[in-house]
Parts: C-alpha cells; sequence; structure tokens
C-alpha cells in the first residue's frame, strides 16, 4: 500500500506534538511537511517547519489542522488552490468561518469534527437518540473540563453535544443555546441548554450530557485519559477522506451513525 503523505499544521502546540508521535507510529502515513505562525530555527524527525505557504503542501495528499480559526481558514485556502484534503480539528469558529469551510468543501474533501473521538462521536450519536425519546418533558445541560491553556468555551465538544440534543428535538442549537457559564461549582437547567465549562490543571477532557424530569436524572458521559485517541481519530480520518469527493463530512460519516 502507497504511504499517504501527511502535512500537519501547527506542529509546536499540543496536538500537533501528539500528530507527529502517533504519525510516526503509523505505517500508513508519511510525514513530509509541518507548519506553524512563524519559522523555527529546528527540525523535527528531519524536517524544518515553516509558515503556511503553498510550497509546504505541494507535495501532500492531507493536511491535518488543529490550530486557531483565522490560520485555518488561511490553509483552507491554499488548499482549495492545491486540491489537497484537510481534516480540521480547530474549534472556535464564527458563523462567517463556517460559512468560508462550507464554500471551500465545494471545491475540496474537507472533515470537521469538534473532537476526533470514537467515544465522544457515539456518545453525540446516544445524546441524539436520548434527547428524541424523552421529549420535552425534561430539560438538559452540559457540562466540560478542559486543561487550564484552552481559551474557548463552551468547547467544540460541547457544542458538539448540544446540536445532538438540539437535533433530537429537530430544533436549532441556535435557538436552544442557553447560558455559557465558566467555572461555576454548579449551574442550573432552563427551558435553553446551559452549558459549564470547567478550565483547570492539564485535563484532557470531561464532557457530560445531564437530562432531568425533576422526578430523575439520566446522565450521559465520556471521559479522556490520552491525547493520543485524538490523534489517532484524526489519522484514521486523514486516511477515511483520501477516497472522498468534495464536499464537508463529519466522524459521523466515517463512522456510518444513521
Amino acid at each position: 500500500m502507497k504511504k499517504i503523505n501527511l502535512s500537519i499544521s501547527g506542529c509546536m502546540g499540543r496536538m500537533g506534538q501528539q500528530l507527529i508521535k502517533s504519525s510516526k507510529i503509523n505505517k500508513n502515513f508519511k510525514l513530509i511537511s509541518l507548519t506553524e505562525y512563524k519559522i523555527l530555527n529546528k527540525r523535527i524527525l528531519g524536517i524544518r517547519p515553516t509558515t503556511n505557504n503553498e510550497e509546504a503542501f505541494k507535495k501532500t495528499n492531507v493536511i491535518i489542522d488543529f490550530t486557531v480559526p483565522k490560520c485555518t481558514i488561511e490553509i483552507l485556502k491554499i488548499a482549495s488552490k492545491l486540491k489537497k484534503r484537510v481534516v480540521i480539528g480547530t474549534t472556535g469558529f464564527s458563523k462567517k468561518d463556517e460559512v468560508l469551510i462550507k464554500k471551500f468543501s465545494k471545491k475540496i474533501p474537507i472533515l470537521k469534527a469538534g473532537n476526533m473521538s470514537l467515544g465522544v462521536n457515539l456518545l453525540m450519536y446516544l445524546t441524539e437518540i436520548t434527547s428524541k425519546s424523552l421529549g420535552k418533558n425534561f430539560l438538559s445541560k452540559i457540562y466540560e473540563v478542559h486543561h487550564k491553556h484552552k481559551i474557548d468555551y463552551p468547547s467544540g465538544t460541547a457544542l458538539m453535544l448540544g446540536k445532538g440534543v438540539a437535533d433530537g428535538q429537530n430544533k436549532n442549537l441556535g435557538y436552544l443555546m442557553g447560558k455559557k457559564y465558566l467555572n461555576k461549582k454548579s449551574f442550573p437547567y432552563s427551558k435553553k441548554i446551559n452549558f459549564n465549562s470547567i478550565r483547570k490543571g492539564e485535563v484532557i477532557g470531561e464532557h457530560e450530557v445531564k437530562f432531568s424530569s425533576g422526578k430523575e436524572i439520566i446522565t450521559l458521559n465520556h471521559e479522556s485519559f490520552d491525547r493520543a485517541l485524538y490523534s489517532e481519530g484524526a489519522l484514521t480520518a486523514a486516511a477515511w477522506l483520501m477516497s472522498k469527493k468534495a464536499g464537508l463530512y463529519s466522524m459521523r460519516d466515517l463512522l456510518n451513525f444513521k
């Protein structure tokens, strides 16, 4: 089997570093370029990181991006011109960014996920089913914990779970979006979906969805213990994307959840 040429953007970030480790182990990939927001005077696995540019991505098959929205859009512009596939793990996009991503997906295959974990995507699927089954008699809220370095909140995963609740009720998440709390010890249920984000220590990721009728509570949750599960999921997504036509895909498409 011919190896897949891989580029990793944000190579010095937490996920970038983990992706480098995972790609070194995965025999399906050949790491050919690394990018960062500034040129680094060092080599990583024999590769000198550069800024995002056409030359960096010229020989790649797929780019995996865990950076910030501004950088992701920059990468998509280059990838669209070169007809390269992109796996996006970046979160915190604005509505304008989301529109641009959809626009680029008409030209190239893009897989975008707020979380690359199989378990988390199963949790989202179960959240949707639970929301649909319980109906309007239950209120819901979402709790998440991440390391102190994470800036955006609620996390992309928490928003994915919120979408799961909304989809289960055939409603738009924007309509059901409630209050967004940060570092609160407790937070209430409401007719909307309230979110509470905790930022502390070096926690990799915890997510919890609660449904309450006032008489009983149903809890769905997931905990991450090793960042490798995200990088391995991203590499699985990259390999899967190789056979796809232009379009915007998700981990749900990869996992074939109906």
